[in-house]
């Protein structure tokens, strides 16, 4: 069973969930827009070295706080490494007063029928157990619409809800997402189809099975309404998707009961090179604007 006290937090608290899990394909850019580039390390593990300390500053900062980030997505080998000579998820929890939440998928398909559906995820109940292990509450899990298929997306939806039922088998709640591609023609079309297919799944849950929903910010404002309101749904959290800050921030703002999951969002405008003061006004500047946005509606 999730832990009671998380559960409740992610209900019901303002603030919004920080997203710290680039991982190994989309690593090398993170790091590039924080000012370290590719010639400032020579092996994979020099990489993750690089992206845990950026991770780690950022979770050490005192503006990052329970009081306004209410929960955080960790890559697999952030879960694995320490904060301050703590379990990261452990550090999280106990020192921040942050949830939490392990991502779980490894990549995309090619293309097909408009959509990019996860690729298979390999040891998946070994990795679930590590996860209760290290304590973290939840998972997250990202496949991607590129088209207004309603049989792509309904296949996308099935595969990610099968794999939410594995994961709730382990007593984790898993943020299920599937992505909407900003750029795509018809936008919210697809959304419509989304929406539907959501609905469909969420009704054949077991009173207990509750799930978050990572969505993109839609082009209607409270699209999703439904689903935050639905009784299965314990969180609707809205990636950034791609929107600068500020485009973000404004669209979540028109969406009552959504709050951010930002990743590139939350990190825009921090640097390897600033000093902590700068690096410690910029990230808190940036908590009070997705918090300010998350709690708008």
């Amino acid at each position: 069973m999730p832990n009671q006290t998380q559960a409740e937090k992610i209900k019901k608290a303002p603030g919004f969930i920080a997203a710290l899990d680039q991982s190994g394909g989309s690593t090398p850019k993170a790091l590039r827009l924080y000012g370290i580039e590719e010639n400032a390390y020579g092996s994979e593990d020099e990489m993750y070295d690089l992206i845990h300390e950026m991770r780690s500053r950022i979770a050490r900062a005192p503006e990052f706080t329970g009081e306004k980030v209410i929960g955080a997505i960790l890559f697999e080998k952030t879960m694995d490494r320490e904060i301050e000579g703590k379990p990261s998820g452990l550090y999280l929890w106990e020192d921040s007063n942050v949830v939490p939440f392990l991502k779980v998928d490894k990549g995309l398909e090619d293309a097909q029928d408009g959509v990019k559906l996860m690729k298979p995820i390999a040891g998946l109940d070994a990795l679930l157990k590590r996860a209760v292990e290290a304590q973290m509450f939840g998972t997250k899990m990202r496949s991607v619409i590129d088209e207004a298929s309603r049989s792509g997306i309904a296949a996308n939806v099935a595969q990610q809800f099968e794999i939410g039922r594995q994961i709730l088998s382990h007593g984790l709640v898993p943020i299920i997402e599937p992505e909407i591609t900003i750029s795509m023609e018809n936008k919210g079309e697809a959304e419509a189809i989304l929406l539907d297919e959501i609905g469909k799944q969420l009704d054949q849950l077991q009173p207990g099975e509750d799930v978050m929903l990572k969505l993109t910010l839609p082009e209607a404002p409270n699209q999703y309404k439904p689903l935050v309101d639905h009784d299965r749904v314990m969180r609707v959290v809205a990636l950034s998707g791609g929107y600068a800050r500020a485009e973000a921030n404004e669209r979540l703002s028109k969406n009552a009961g959504v709050i951010a999951s930002f990743s590139r969002a939350l990190t825009e405008g921090l640097s390897a090179q600033q000093d902590e003061a700068a690096f410690r006004a910029q990230l808190g500047q940036t908590i009070e604007s997705i918090y300010q946005a998350s709690v708008a509606g």
